[in-house]
């Protein structure tokens, strides 16, 4: 009887650093997963700019068809994505959320490298099949950061974690253009591997871990049929399919439209340059509106951004300058930058930390399946109906993705407020 004070006393101390102070080293890893994951997405948009004129020169000779193979190219990976993303969250519960980071890192390393030697596009097409079921990191870089983030802080967390991406989007094409106008198609390939490989190392010496796995976490199995429920689950996936598939609607087509409207031989560099202005805008709203979804909801953000960012893409189909592009870009990035991190704090809000993995794996799942379908049916589209239709249809999705928020998705938040009581069973 006289030892149980002392161990009432001790039980509330892991409690309450789990839920209000995150783990002791969340702020480290926060900041080496951030910099791992701005390293890869630079690597990864690197060769956006000119993905079509590097098909082009595997051999698709009628122009007319360029942003149609680019389309195939795209779903390739995005296909991989969509089947392999749920495998890995898995696995990421059962063995540990760094371990399945490192793989993404190391995999798209070795695949981004070798899609270089390619010489024909389905050549192309095969390695970005294996790229995008080796890869994942947006899925593994948000299940890290969530299992050790307060949850308090998640909008933060996720808003600071879609800046590296915003920014090394921005950053990765209008490098990958110059250096494609400078050294050719080849080269870019290689130094992504580069990247991607620094960016593992950055995760392996960086970051850091208490993983407690699934199998024995006392509480939580809040997952998200639980929090979402059976309509909300799926008007979810579908949200998260929706926006992934406005946004890549024009992927293929883009460089294309660019250069058309610009009219000149550079066209891979001001398609950078475009991708990059609306990329630092992107990470500018991306900080600001991960602390207001915080403290205003992280639904009420989404649904504001998705309908925001619908009406600056509908005006892209009647611009006539790059100055308008421009503009459009800016303005794009500034209201439609919230919408990633809302989603994924959303999620990491609600449901429990022991289903961290298997949830980001599914809701990324379906945006990978967007982020497949997007270009494809984008890319088949422009060639039947010109370039600038499709900026009008993805103008339309985002409203839709909007509406179906406001309309179905409300957490109930049960989640949130589930104790946390295992102990870390591994510290890696």
């Amino acid at each position: 009887m006289a030892s149980e004070p002392p161990q009432q006393a001790l039980k509330p101390e892991p409690i309450e650093q789990t839920e209000e102070q995150g783990a002791p080293h969340w702020r480290r890893t926060l900041w080496a997963v951030w910099f791992a994951q701005l390293l890869a997405a630079v690597g990864f948009s690197f060769v956006m700019p000119f993905l079509p004129f590097f098909v082009r020169d595997l051999g698709v000779a009628d122009d007319r068809m360029v942003g149609a193979w680019s389309g195939v190219a795209m779903f390739a990976a995005g296909l991989s994505l969509t089947i392999f993303q749920p495998i890995w969250g898995s696995l990421a519960d059962r063995y540990g959320r760094k371990l399945m980071l490192q793989r993404a890192m190391f995999g798209g390393a070795i695949m981004i490298g070798i899609m270089g030697f390619s010489q024909t596009v389905w050549q192309f097409i095969i390695f970005r099949f294996l790229q995008g079921a080796l890869t994942g990191t947006g899925s593994a870089c948000n299940t890290m950061v969530a299992s050790v983030t307060p949850r308090k802080q998640l909008g933060f967390a996720m808003g600071l974690l879609q800046t590296a991406i915003i920014v090394g989007n921005a950053a990765g094409p209008w490098m990958g253009g110059l250096a494609a106008d400078a050294w050719g198609y080849r080269v870019p390939f290689f130094i992504c591997g580069g990247l991607w490989t620094i960016a593992g190392l950055v995760v392996l010496f960086g970051a850091r871990e208490q993983f407690v796995s699934a199998t024995q976490c006392a509480n939580g199995n809040h997952g998200l049929r639980q929090v979402f429920g059976d309509t909300g689950l799926v008007a979810l996936l579908g949200s998260f399919f929706l926006s992934a598939f406005a946004i890549t609607f024009v992927g293929p087509i883009f460089p294309l439209f660019v250069e058309q409207v610009a009219n000149t031989t550079r066209a891979a560099t001001v398609t950078g340059q475009l991708m990059g202005a609306g990329g630092i805008a992107a990470g500018i709203s991306c900080l600001i509106v991960g602390r207001m979804a915080d403290k205003l909801g992280h639904r009420r953000v989404l649904i504001t951004a998705s309908a925001g960012s619908a009406l600056f893409s509908a005006p892209h189909a009647i611009a006539q300058t790059i100055g308008q592009l421009f503009g459009l870009r800016v303005g794009w990035g500034l209201i439609a930058g919230g919408a990633s991190p809302a989603m994924n704090a959303m999620i990491g809000a609600n449901v429990s930390s022991d289903t961290f993995g298997r949830s980001f794996g599914i809701t990324t799942s379906a945006m990978c399946l967007g982020f497949a379908l997007g270009p494809l049916v984008g890319g088949f589209m422009a060639s039947a109906m010109g370039l600038r239709w499709p900026f009008v249809v993805m103008a339309v999705l985002q409203m839709a993705t909007a509406v179906l928020i406001w309309r179905y998705v409300r957490p109930n938040g049960r989640a949130a407020q589930e104790p946390e009581t295992a102990e870390p069973v591994a510290a890696k």
